[in-house]
């Protein structure tokens, strides 16, 4: 190995042992997922599917590529999977690709509600460029807005709907998407990206008795690669037998060339320590651990949106905080993200949240007891932070930034969280 590559593997592993993974869409994958990732199967170039391959010597590919989508069969109870998209976003977009000429009409939530890029976002997106996209929106709560996705979807009759989230705290109510769907004779498509891990966990309800299609990334709360997943639901085949030959094209040759077949032997792996009875057992620990740092956050008088899952979000709205409370933590040992909140005053740039989530910690092996000391050191962090309100004029917020992130390198309290996050860590390295 290559020194300089060597030496930036040292620093990001020294980098994960000494911080804590807040990031909800963040996990340890185990040794066994990162061995078999690193595994000779990165060597095979295996375009097509079983039995259909455009290579030759793509006998033991097969067999695993067979194995793995038995796997996830047995494990979110669907007839069909296709385990070859390279992430979320491509997954997302064969489903999208695979039902929809150019045009047509897709729904998604937008994305200050909790909703995802390939959802619909207008404009900048491909999902929302190549067609036509509606977006609905949450209530006061944050929950999404039935009543009014029920009025879009009248007028608008989309095709295609998409229930899912990316920094959503509350469990989705797959059976009123259903209803709403079929209203419209729409397809229903829900994105478990976040929460997969949790639904096999039994901890958040499964949306495979609802929806046609699931699509799901192979990290976050299932512990994998970073890959992805598409499935069609017994449902789906009735509403179309074709469903998923279509999908198949549309992932290759589509969207796509050959697989990753390192990565389709991580997911493997991942799927078959998710079948283990200890993994209900983290799943189940996920939630708890959110529920008391959420409620230890409260008691301190953060704002918080949730949780009824594995992430929160945290709202500096009042003084425009988010981004600088998200990288004072970074300063000070825990990693988080910016986030918007629902109905955010503010831009997406300078956001007024925070977006923090369990599945690392819990990984790791922390319980109540760690979630109300990080919650003290959020606290403490979010006490330097407010010194700081984000400037009024968009001109100054630039410069403003500069200035603030050289202060918090050098605030001596931030210092001092960072130092004792580090001595936990000790307890808790991978």
């Amino acid at each position: 190995m290559r020194m300089k590559i060597k030496d930036l593997i040292v620093k990001e592993e020294e980098r994960q042992r000494d911080s804590l993974m807040l990031i909800p869409s963040e996990n340890y994958a185990s040794r066994a997922v990162r061995e078999a990732v690193g595994s000779v199967f990165a060597n095979k170039y295996s375009e097509g599917y079983p039995g259909r391959r455009y290579y030759e010597g793509n006998e033991v590919v097969d067999e695993l590529e067979r194995y793995v989508q038995d796997l996830a069969k047995e494990l979110f109870g669907v007839p069909y999977v296709n385990v070859q998209p390279y992430s979320g976003s491509p997954a997302n977009a064969a489903v999208e690709m695979a039902l929809l000429e150019p045009g047509e009409t897709l729904m998604g939530l937008k994305l200050s509600g909790g909703g995802h890029l390939t959802h619909g976002h207008p404009e900048i997106t491909f999902s929302g460029k190549f067609f036509q996209s509606v977006q609905y929106g949450v209530d006061k709560e944050g929950r999404v807005d039935f009543e009014e996705l029920r009025k879009l979807t009248l007028k608008y009759k989309p095709k295609l709907i998409i229930a899912g989230t990316t920094s959503y705290p509350w469990i989705l109510e797959w059976k009123k998407f259903r209803e709403i769907a079929d209203e419209v004779e729409a397809y229903l498509m829900a994105d478990i990206s976040h929460i997969a891990g949790l639904v096999v966990g039994g901890v958040h309800p499964s949306p495979v008795p609802y929806a046609d299609i699931v699509t799901t990334t192979t990290h976050k709360t299932l512990r994998g690669p970073r890959g992805a997943m598409i499935m069609v639901t017994e449902r789906g085949l009735k509403k179309d037998v074709d469903l998923p030959s279509k999908i198949d094209r549309a992932v290759f040759p589509g969207l796509q060339g050959g697989p990753h077949n390192h990565v389709t032997a991580g997911i493997g792996v991942a799927l078959e320590e998710a079948k283990e009875p200890q993994f209900k057992q983290y799943a189940e620990k996920i939630v708890e651990n959110a529920k008391v740092l959420a409620e230890a956050l409260r008691r301190k008088g953060v704002k918080v949106w949730g949780t009824e899952n594995h992430l929160m979000l945290l709202d500096f709205g009042g003084w425009g905080g988010g981004a600088q409370v998200a990288y004072a933590m970074s300063v000070a040992g825990m990693v988080a993200n910016k986030n918007t909140v629902p109905h955010d005053r503010h831009s997406p740039f300078y956001p007024s949240g925070v977006r923090i989530g369990t599945p690392g910690v819990t990984t790791l092996g922390m319980g109540s007891k760690e979630m109300k000391k990080i919650a003290d050191w959020i606290w403490q962090v979010v006490k330097v932070a407010q010194k700081w309100p984000l400037p009024k004029e968009k001109r100054e917020r630039k410069e403003f930034m500069i200035t603030f992130k050289k202060k918090m390198k050098e605030n001596r309290e931030l210092m001092r969280v960072k130092s004792e996050v580090e001595t936990m860590m000790i307890k808790y390295r991978v």
